[in-house]
């Protein structure tokens, strides 16, 4: 059988509560944006990688180091939104939403994810996690926690920590890492969903793929690298990139 057609596509706005003007945050001499882009061309399976943007200044770093865009209306409520516009144009069977503001992202996270995709066919998507690292606090409700069945199938995503440890032996939590695997037909469908009770109350979209009965299949990694959200986050980055490259 041959493989199956992967294409990666990060959306990537401009607009921010906590850090207006991200993706073009250029304090290690590139903008974030290229970052992203050039830890994405180290995946392997990735056949196309292409930004959606609606802003012409995002389109215009991406393009400048080589990346493929597709500009996208401006009135999308969320990332999985803006993917959908730009996979409705694609011949890819599968389609990886690699976050804008993920510039750590693994490639073997990729390849973990897409096949934790293909092995189980009755889930039309895929996510991440990875165990806690030292010192991270599993309590902190900006870090998302995610149970898994036995199945390897998500059961639940919670700000809270979750499983409650009400007797041993104790189930360690498992740390949600926001990168997404979908069969590009599962697209129109997800986003057309209407927003569900559980995914309001946690502020977390997945919950509404589960709500409504789509499985999500889990694959298992180990990242210590989170998103960056705040200017914080990216200043940690940027001392991390300096003491690594000098």
């Amino acid at each position: 059988m041959a493989s199956p057609r992967i294409a990666a596509v990060i959306p990537a706005r401009f607009a921010s509560t906590r850090f207006p003007g991200k993706p073009l945050a250029d304090r290690t001499g590139r903008p974030l944006i290229q970052h992203v882009i050039e830890q994405a061309r180290t995946c392997p399976s990735l056949s196309r990688i292409i930004v959606a943007t609606d802003h012409d200044g995002i389109a215009a770093a991406a393009r400048a180091c080589g990346a493929e865009v597709a500009m996208t209306r401006a009135d999308h409520p969320n990332g999985t939104s803006r993917i959908a516009e730009v996979a409705a144009g694609l011949d890819a069977e599968i389609v990886v939403n690699i976050q804008g503001d993920e510039p750590q992202l693994e490639p073997d996270l990729i390849e973990r994810t897409v096949e934790a995709l293909l092995a189980d066919p009755g889930a039309p998507m895929a996510t991440l996690v990875s165990p806690f690292a030292s010192g991270e606090d599993p309590g902190n409700p900006n870090v998302v926690k995610c149970v898994v069945g036995v199945n390897r199938r998500a059961l639940y995503f919670s700000r809270s920590l979750v499983p409650f440890v009400r007797s041993e032996p104790a189930v360690a939590p498992w740390k949600h890492v926001g990168l997404y695997v979908y069969r590009r037909e599962f697209l129109p469908v997800f986003v057309s969903l209407p927003p569900s009770p559980l995914e309001v109350c946690e502020s977390l979209e997945q919950l509404r793929a589960l709500e409504h009965g789509h499985a999500i299949a889990v694959a298992f990694g180990t990242t210590a690298f989170q998103g960056i959200d705040t200017p914080e986050q990216y200043e940690a980055f940027v001392a991390h990139w300096r003491a690594t490259h000098g």
